[in-house]
Order: structure tokens, then sequence, then C-alpha cells
């Protein structure tokens, strides 16, 4: 999926405002339709120095792009972490599969079954036609 990054404080003041938030453990999501996918991390200084900050804008980013492809709608969204001691890119990925899915930003087939643990990441099955988790 092709998504856009969120460059001007208008744009980030604009979905602070009037977007929907979503908690989970490690991150906070603020979102809102819009007519393309666009997406910024919010990493302020209270996290550490550049190289910490940097390190979890990475995960952050890889989170985002590795459950990009399950979105069923277009919206603009702002990723933002919850202070922590360690930061993993496992927690962000679960953390954002988990939001998708709680606020229904995900396709209904791309769901999640009852006994997997892994990110949600979409893959269309060759044999069957239909989307699949892997």
């Amino acid at each position: 999926m092709k998504y856009l990054r969120i460059k001007r404080k208008k744009d980030f003041t604009k979905i602070l405002r009037v977007g929907k938030r979503a908690h989970a453990e490690s991150l906070t999501i603020v979102w809102m339709p819009s007519d393309k996918t666009q997406f910024a991390v919010c990493v302020g200084k209270k996290y550490g120095k550049s190289v910490v900050r940097n390190r979890i804008k990475r995960l952050l980013r890889e989170a985002f792009r590795s459950n990009a492809e399950c979105l069923g709608i277009s919206c603009s969204m702002l990723l933002i972490p919850r202070a922590a001691k360690e930061y993993s890119y496992a927690a962000f990925a679960r953390d954002v599969g988990k939001i998708f899915r709680k606020e229904k930003l995900a396709r209904p087939h791309a769901e999640k079954s009852a006994g997997e643990e892994c990110t949600v990441s979409c893959s269309l099955s060759e044999k069957e036609g239909v989307q699949t988790l892997s």
C-alpha cells in the first residue's frame, strides 16, 4: 500500500484537534478519515536523546508499514509512543495491528484468528484466492 508522510504543521494540528484517539499499551494513534493514506510519527524530547528518538521513529514506521496492507479505509494518522524504559518492534507492531482491528480500520477479512500471536500482515493465498494471515 502506498502512503504519504504528513509534514505540515497545519495537518498535524488538524488531526490532533479533530481526530479520534485509540490507545494501546505501547502507543496512541490519532486518526481521521481522509482521501489518501498518510501518517506521521510524533516523538518529542521527553523520550530521550536523538539516538533514542530516531530509533523509536524507525520502529514505529516499520510497524505501520508492516500493518498498512490491512487498512480498509484511507485515513490520516499520527503515531505517538508511550514513554517506557525499552521500545521494541514486536510491541509496536502488535499494538498497531490491535488498534487497526479495534477501531475497524482493518479490512474485515484481515481479522486475526484467536490463536495467533503475530502481527497482522495480509497476503493473498494463491490456492484459495482469499486473504489470509501470516
